[in-house]
């Protein structure tokens, strides 16, 4: 069995990987970095991008104001008693730094602050409606990246060659490219969301030399006298053992590809994940094994998906965020009935699908359909990554009544009908009594994009046939269960004591967030930002045993 020595081993390749692996080289350790798949990214390669930053340093720029007591009074104000405030304040107080940090020694990586967009709960104490807490990357040309430009994993949602300002859900103005500028940058691999920022975190690890192994899957971790020493790997050449002087990062995503575990830890039903496959929990069972106290694992980042043919994405899978926060839309379930605000952020709305009906002891939402009319596809359009006005997918189910429409739903007669009329009757009144759509900052932002701001971006009529379903599913982003760590990033044993050289950030740790999300990219904000607290840690102990070992 070959074996090797570093300083530190980072296994996964996404935004907590890399910038764990960028800080403790760009801190004199020397790195290495392990993916299981077989191209670069993971999940962040494959989002929008945002990055939720509370006190960003590119506030002013879009005349946001914010401070450490607004950012920290909001993020416990969503707490429900599952938010350690000790790990918030962490976050709080790193976040910005790691903005700064990543933009001053970590080039090409820069950001910028999306005008705007409100948090996720901008009500609530210490939110923002105005919004300045998301970022964002730049268009990034990826031919900067050399013999990697083609190894970044092209994301399956969202079109790669623009920025999620560039799009109706990312700005109250959106100037998309032009014809002419889209077909340059497709031309010269010019790349946005996610694609950007894997790609410009990429291109800063490799600057300090180091270049990701991919097809190696973390197998089992070495541990020598209670201290983790090294990871097993799994390779297509066979097992390698690598030896980490300093520490080992755990950044391979969440478990929700793995049934067993889903079965196990999540709160309720998850049938869609969204993410990259190769989330299979390997971290979890790794940490697990070396006696990790484990938190926050009944929670996920829910999102509601619909299954769409595979000629769509290869996934067969389609995001479910933006589509039915527009108006002249509603979703019912197998009753025919309304059962939540549906412009809710996508994270809380997951939290409807685990409503249990005690009296049939069934899932009381599940399963559940997005209704929408003929106005809705003339405005928007409906199916694909961004819908083509006037056409609707051939996968939504229409028909040219309600009551045809509920039959074959299989929804009681007369109930859809019921429910349309009562709807239309408080758009009519400009109120939803009912679940309060439209009344937060967020549901008109993410509404119709003419209309920003105002109700009627968030609700609207459902009176011109045929009408449409779609049936939602419940999925997820990633998981949020995982390994407890401290203020650094370190895992903790089950009696709350360091397990000395080891380290998690993402969604393999067990998230500061709780079951709650602060804003529009409220997972890579805090991955980034325990990935930077775990590469800066590791190399500061990879310092401290060379100047040991020099001594000695």
């Amino acid at each position: 069995m070959t074996t090797r020595e570093v300083d530190v081993v980072v296994l996964g390749s996404g935004a907590a990987g890399l910038t764990a692996a960028v800080t403790a080289a760009e801190e004199g350790a020397s790195v290495a970095v392990f993916e299981k798949a077989d191209q670069v990214g993971g999940t962040t390669a494959w989002s929008g991008g945002h990055v939720w930053i509370p006190n960003n340093p590119h506030m002013a720029d879009v005349d946001a104001t914010d401070s450490r007591e607004d950012a920290l009074t909001y993020i416990m104000s969503l707490s429900h008693g599952l938010i350690d405030e000790a790990l918030a304040a962490a976050y709080v107080d790193a976040a910005p730094e790691m903005v700064r940090y990543l933009e001053q020694r970590a080039a090409p990586v820069e950001f910028y602050a999306v005008r705007g967009i409100p948090d996720y709960h901008p009500e609530f104490p210490g939110g923002k409606t105005g919004g300045g807490r998301t970022i964002e990357c730049p268009i990034y040309p990826f031919a900067e990246l050399g013999e990697w430009e083609h190894r970044v994993s092209p994301s399956p949602y969202f079109n790669g060659h623009i920025t999620m300002s560039e799009t109706p859900l990312g700005s109250a103005q959106p100037q998309p490219p032009s014809p002419d500028e889209l077909a340059r940058r497709e031309a010269s691999n010019e790349r946005g969301c996610g694609q950007a920022l894997a790609g410009r975190l990429l291109k800063a690890l490799l600057d300090k030399s180091v270049e990701p192994e991919t097809s190696c899957a973390g197998k089992e971790l070495l541990v020598e006298d209670g201290r983790v020493v090294g990871v097993r790997l799994s390779t297509p050449d066979g097992d390698v053992d690598v030896r980490a002087r300093a520490g080992v990062v755990l950044a391979v995503g969440g478990f929700e590809w793995n049934p067993e575990y889903v079965r196990a830890f999540l709160r309720g039903p998850m049938t869609h994940p969204v993410s990259m496959p190769t989330c299979e929990g390997d971290g979890l069972r790794m940490a697990m094994k070396v006696g990790a106290k484990l938190g926050n694992m009944r929670e996920a980042w829910w999102i509601p998906a619909a299954v769409v043919p595979k000629e769509d994405n290869w996934l067969g899978l389609q995001l479910m965020s933006g589509p039915r926060c527009l108006p002249r839309t509603i979703i019912v379930n197998r009753e025919g009935k309304r059962f939540t605000n549906e412009s809710a952020n996508y994270n809380a709305f997951g939290a409807a699908f685990h409503v249990l009906d005690v009296a049939r002891f069934d899932w009381a939402n599940l399963p559940c359909w997005m209704i929408l009319d003929q106005g809705y596809v003339d405005l928007y359009g409906f199916g694909g990554r961004f819908g083509v006005p006037g056409k609707a997918a051939d996968w939504a189910i229409s028909a040219p009544t309600l009551a045809e429409l509920a039959g074959k739903l299989g929804i009681p007669a007369g109930a859809l009908e019921e429910t349309v009329e009562r709807w239309n009757a408080n758009v009519a009144a400009r109120h939803d009594p009912d679940f309060h759509r439209g009344e937060s900052a967020h549901d008109r932002w993410w509404g119709d994009p003419n209309r920003k701001g105002e109700i009627e971006g968030a609700i609207g009529p459902i009176d011109r046939g045929p009408f449409y379903a779609a049936e939602l599913k419940s999925g997820t982003l990633g998981t949020k269960g995982g390994p407890v760590t401290d203020v650094h990033a370190r895992v903790l044993d089950i009696d709350g004591e360091v397990i000395p050289g080891l380290y998690a950030a993402g969604n393999t740790m067990a998230s500061a967030f709780g079951m709650t999300y602060g804003g529009p990219g409220g997972t890579l904000g805090p991955a980034m930002t325990f990935g930077w607290l775990a590469g800066r840690h590791a190399a500061g102990v990879a310092a401290a045993g060379t100047v040991a070992a020099a001594s000695a």
